[in-house]
């Protein structure tokens, strides 16, 4: 803790200080991201070093495995779908941003889990890629290929697998329908600092 502490100390002399023009619009102002970035919640992906952003720049949604459920208005406790509901019909961002990664530890435990393990939320959770799951499964199997493959198809499709979620939202579909609102897929390699996109058309990622 006190290494937050530290850190803290060190962003609000430095970082803060530099940019307090910035801060006190953000404050005064409100925010007006144009952006919806969905990412998972790895410590080691954190999208604001990523892409460099600044405060205010981006609204950021992160979870396990940076899923997206189904549209389901049952006045359950959704906070996922709050927080995207929040950024389309609040902030009326323009992009969603669908971030997977290599080395996911969710989809991991998708592709191996171990039936034995208890987990009281994740494994529910993660049944939302189930489908992505079997797919790679059956075609890096098939072909002979190691569970590596299966690991990184996976972590691709569940890009795939969020952004199809995301279209069962009607006031999603609509604004996407309208031209007013763009959703993108990308994929982040960390082990070599890579960034790929979804290409709508091929259906396959490209190396931006």
């Amino acid at each position: 803790m006190d290494q937050m502490i530290e850190g803290f100390k060190r962003f609000r002399d430095n970082y803060f200080a530099k940019n307090r023009p910035l801060f006190d619009n953000l404050a005064q102002q409100g925010q007006t991201p144009n952006v919806l970035l969905i990412g998972c919640s790895d410590s080691r992906v954190d999208p604001a070093i990523i892409f460099d952003a600044q405060p205010g720049e981006m609204f950021v949604l992160r979870n396990v495995a940076n899923l997206i459920p189904p549209f389901a208005p049952d006045n359950g406790h959704h906070g996922t779908s709050a927080a995207v509901e929040f950024a389309v019909r609040g902030l009326k961002v323009g992009h969603i941003i669908v971030l997977g990664h290599a080395r996911c530890g969710g989809v991991r435990a998708l592709i191996e889990g171990n039936p034995n393990d208890q987990s009281d939320f994740i494994r529910g959770w993660m049944q939302i890629a189930r489908s992505a799951r079997d797919r790679a499964l059956a075609l890096t199997l098939s072909a002979g290929q190691p569970i590596e493959a299966a690991r990184r198809m996976c972590e691709q499709e569940t890009v795939a697998i969020s952004l199809g979620n995301l279209m069962t939202f009607p006031w999603i579909r609509e604004r996407v329908e309208a031209g007013n609102l763009m959703l993108h897929g990308w994929f982040y390699d960390m082990e070599d600092g890579l960034l790929f996109r979804l290409d709508p058309v091929t259906n396959t990622f490209q190396q931006v």
